[in-house]
């Protein structure tokens, strides 16, 4: 059971949520990166997405997107997946679960409705883009 299992403290990891301007498209897209800050890497990656809240007065889930990647290095970013503009005003939930040396760890992380916007910018490390970060 996920009770009996000793997850370490997640530490040194943030999500981030950035436009992309490619000068292609009219409107432009956006993009959620996972964020190793950590000076190692972390394996066996899962993270899984939704999007859940009210919207127009009714009550609204998202499908969960389910990721995986085999390895992040350290000082890393990836790519997790694009995300709508009009998804915004959910909150938007990204669960990671991950292994360092063996450990297993585990956070939940949430931009909540109406957080991703120009006010909450600032610049994300080792990407050179600004956008919304939480650690």
């Amino acid at each position: 059971m996920k009770k009996d299992i000793d997850f370490g403290k997640v530490e040194d990891l943030a999500f981030a949520i950035v436009p992309e301007h490619d000068g292609t498209l009219p409107e432009e897209e956006w993009s959620v990166y996972l964020v190793n800050l950590k000076n190692e890497p972390i394996e066996g990656v899962i993270v899984a997405s939704t999007g859940y809240g009210d919207l127009d007065g009714r009550k609204v889930k998202t499908s969960t997107l389910r990721q995986f990647f085999d390895r992040i290095a350290s000082n890393e970013f990836v790519k997790v997946e694009m995300i709508e503009k009009q998804l915004f005003a959910l909150n938007n939930e990204f669960w990671i679960s991950f292994w360092i040396n063996g450990k297993m760890f585990d956070k939940r992380y949430v931009f909540v409705t109406e957080s991703i916007s120009l006010e909450n910018f600032t610049q994300i490390p080792l990407m050179g883009k600004r956008g919304v970060m939480i650690k």
